[in-house]
């Protein structure tokens, strides 16, 4: 067990973790937030997207212990207040979502790059969004969302 700090939706926490296992297990099983999701636990899914000091990456694919420092967001961190952002809500109003498992990854990977772009084109989104896949939708709910808020108010 070896002792990590990281800070988690903006909040700080210390936690004694195996060297071994990754991000994904930590936030899941250590801290409880169960929005991330294990789909592939191979860096293809997307499922596990999490922003980690500012980038989407696949926790899945990132040990635990090199997140020692790191500044991490969640889907549990996207509402605020019991309320939905912008862009959760415009999941719902497009329709972009159908068995939600993909939907967290989805969500982060759209804020990495909102936050990064905050008018992308459809090109852009697109790009950014290739690494979550999804079996429900057909993505074209999904590019809708994302471009109904881009340049709006996140």
């Amino acid at each position: 067990m070896k002792a990590i700090q990281l800070t988690v939706n903006g909040g700080a926490y210390k936690v004694f973790c195996p060297e071994d296992i990754t991000l994904l297990t930590l936030l899941r099983e250590h801290l409880h937030l169960t929005g991330t999701k294990e789909g592939c636990a191979a860096g293809e899914c997307g499922a596990c997207t999490v922003i980690y000091n500012g980038k989407p990456i696949n926790a899945c694919m990132v040990l635990a212990m090199e997140a020692d420092g790191a500044v991490i967001e969640t889907i549990e961190g996207e509402a605020k207040d019991g309320v939905l952002s912008p862009l959760q809500q415009a999941f719902i109003d497009c329709h972009a979502l159908q068995c939600g498992f993909c939907t967290p990854g989805m969500i982060m990977s759209a804020r990495a790059l909102l936050d990064e772009n905050p008018t992308p084109t459809r090109d852009e989104i697109v790009h950014a969004m290739e690494g979550n896949l999804c079996r429900c939708t057909g993505y074209e709910p999904i590019i809708r969302a994302i471009e109904q808020i881009a340049g709006g108010a996140q």
